[in-house]
């Protein structure tokens, strides 16, 4: 179906926005995190989550829902390009205020624009998973071979434009879980 490759998508984003959460904890009660954990969430969330999977949506889902009739510029799709954009910004904010943490040690800035980021991306993935994602499957059954097709097209080509592949940032994950969990 078409939205598949976009929900394990949000599987992966889901699994890393716990590992935020749990950082946000460890900053909130003093400990200092390393950069071995900032850079892989800040390169997630800028190359994974917007170049890769944004693009995939923009590029392709977005185009077929309005095909099939669903308008771009209201609606479902106007808010999820709304969203897109929020999250990027939540996201560059978030990469300066980790700078501003890694050389001066002050978390609140880095706290703040972390908790942002969580709470918009869960409220984000709620909405296309529960709601945006249903009425793709309904409206694109008849092209969903074709959706697909350029999903994974998008998916690699963005990846490989970064020099990065799935594996790695399934990898990322796992490894940000893992290193989080170890600085409890």
């Amino acid at each position: 179906m078409s939205t598949a490759s976009l929900r394990k998508d949000h599987d992966l984003i889901e699994k890393v926005t716990k590992a935020m959460e749990s950082t946000i904890q460890l900053l909130s009660d003093g400990k200092q995190i390393p950069e071995s954990i900032l850079l892989p969430v800040i390169d997630f969330t800028k190359n994974f989550t917007d170049v890769c999977h944004h693009s995939k949506e923009e590029n392709s889902l977005f185009p077929a829902l309005e095909q099939a009739g669903m308008p771009k510029n209201m609606g479902p799709i106007a808010m999820m390009l709304m969203d897109h954009e929020r999250s990027r910004e939540i996201g560059h904010n978030m990469e300066e205020s980790a700078k501003e943490y890694l050389s001066s040690g002050d978390s609140t800035n880095l706290i703040n624009h972390m908790k942002q980021y969580v709470e918009h991306i869960t409220e984000h993935l709620w909405k296309e998973n529960n709601r945006l994602f249903m009425m793709a499957e309904a409206r694109l059954q008849y092209v969903s071979e074709k959706v697909d097709k350029e999903l994974n097209e998008i998916e690699d080509s963005r990846l490989s434009d970064l020099g990065k592949s799935r594996d790695h940032y399934e990898q990322l994950a796992e490894n940000l879980t893992k290193e989080v969990a170890n600085q409890e």
